[in-house]
């Protein structure tokens, strides 16, 4: 017998599978009302322009649509992206060197990871910290300095004392970058606020260390003022933005982006050609179609008042279901998540199995952090489940606490 452990690299053996789609095998049934998966809600996707569209696409472009495309993306689908970035973020002097289309924003991640880290680097992360970056960084073997997240974003504090310890060893060039999710926190839900921006890249430019900023929610914004993208704030310098059209658009599409300095830019363009030569030709001309069309913004605005309605029927349930003295939640201004911290003797992970008994599922804490450590916190998603339902399973959580 071919002994197979042995044929398996260093970095297939760091690979971990997604503790949410094991925990939410079997919480797909109609009987548990699910908060676990950050899904948007199927009725913010225009599929009937989409639809109208695509005949299009395929008929009147499929020398294009349907062939073989650069690995960098679509020139048509670049030009869109471009005047959306400068119009909506500010971010002025884009050229399609600038820009790399990619499968999602997941393989954008992973891309960052491929260029960039290596087993003696240091990657530095919120803790909590979205799980995709950290199974996408985890594979490449770094170091992660981890960073508590406050109410309005990183610890800009800890971020400084981080720093000045990994220069005073003579390491900082192994710091590849500091990784960031400033708008919405997944799983927090927290913003960081304008004075935090500004300090983390004052620090960054200091140290010379990279800002790898990613921004899926930003335009899914209920309350309070918008805020300047950490890469409009540096004017681009030091700082990779990544973005997508899953939250507001379709995941389905499954379209990312990187942009920044046109060396990083080359450089990932170069690992996504090893790894799929290119993104979905046809997808990337959909998309482009249908943002030139000029109608996303106005989808947005009713997917908007939808995950408003039901983020604010999520923070009246927990007020009203959840009497754990000491509990505490987010409550934020976009997005798609509400994090909530119980008190220390709660194991989240401990009670999922037994939350799935009386028919609610959420993700455990311990997901998000890159230690595994027992966690009594839990991520809530209200983005997916009728607004019927919303109420009744928080009240399904509150009697499991009870």
């Amino acid at each position: 017998m071919l002994k197979l452990e042995r044929l398996f690299s260093k970095m297939s053996k760091r690979m971990k599978s997604s503790i949410i789609r094991e925990l939410l095998r079997d919480a797909t049934n109609t009987s548990i009302i699910s908060f676990g998966g950050g899904a948007p809600d199927p009725e913010t996707f225009d599929r009937n322009t989409l639809a109208r569209l695509s005949q299009g696409v395929l008929i009147d472009e499929y020398p294009i649509s349907l062939q073989y495309g650069a690995t960098e993306g679509d020139p048509l689908l670049k030009d869109e992206l471009i005047k959306i970035l400068d119009d909506r973020h500010g971010i002025k002097g884009l050229k399609h060197e600038n820009l790399l289309i990619t499968v999602g924003s997941q393989q954008a991640l992973d891309l960052m990871g491929r260029i960039f880290l290596d087993e003696d680097s240091y990657v530095m992360v919120s803790h909590p910290i979205y799980l995709g970056a950290a199974s996408a960084f985890r594979a490449y073997g770094p170091k992660f300095v981890t960073i508590d997240l406050e109410d309005d974003g990183l610890n800009v504090n800890e971020v400084e004392r981080a720093l000045k310890k990994i220069d005073s060893r003579g390491e900082i060039s192994k710091l590849k970058f500091i990784y960031t999710v400033p708008n919405f926190h997944n799983p927090a839900g927290v913003t960081m606020s304008l004075e935090k921006r500004k300090a983390l890249i004052e620090l960054a430019h200091r140290y010379d260390v990279l800002i790898l900023e990613d921004d899926p929610y930003g335009e899914l914004r209920y309350e309070g003022e918008k805020l300047p993208d950490i890469y409009t704030l540096a004017s681009g310098e030091g700082v990779v933005l990544l973005n997508t059209m899953s939250k507001v658009m379709s995941p389905g599409i499954r379209i990312g982006m990187i942009a920044g300095d046109k060396e990083i830019v080359a450089k990932a363009a170069l690992a996504k050609q090893g790894a799929d030569l290119c993104t979905p030709t046809f997808t990337q001309r959909l998309v482009a179609r249908y943002l030139h069309e000029g109608v996303i913004f106005d989808r947005i605005k009713s997917a908007i008042e939808i995950y408003r309605k039901k983020k604010n029927v999520m923070l009246n349930a927990l007020g009203k279901y959840i009497k754990v003295s000491g509990a505490k939640w987010t409550k934020p201004e976009g997005g798609l998540f509400i994090w909530v911290t119980l008190p220390k003797e709660y194991d989240t992970m401990k009670l999922f199995e037994k939350a799935k008994k009386v028919g609610v599922a959420y993700i455990p804490g311990t997901a998000f952090y890159v230690d595994d450590r027992i966690s009594s916190n839990m991520r809530l998603s209200f983005c997916l489940p009728p607004l019927e339902q919303i109420e009744e399973g928080i009240k399904r959580i509150g009697k499991l606490f009870d």
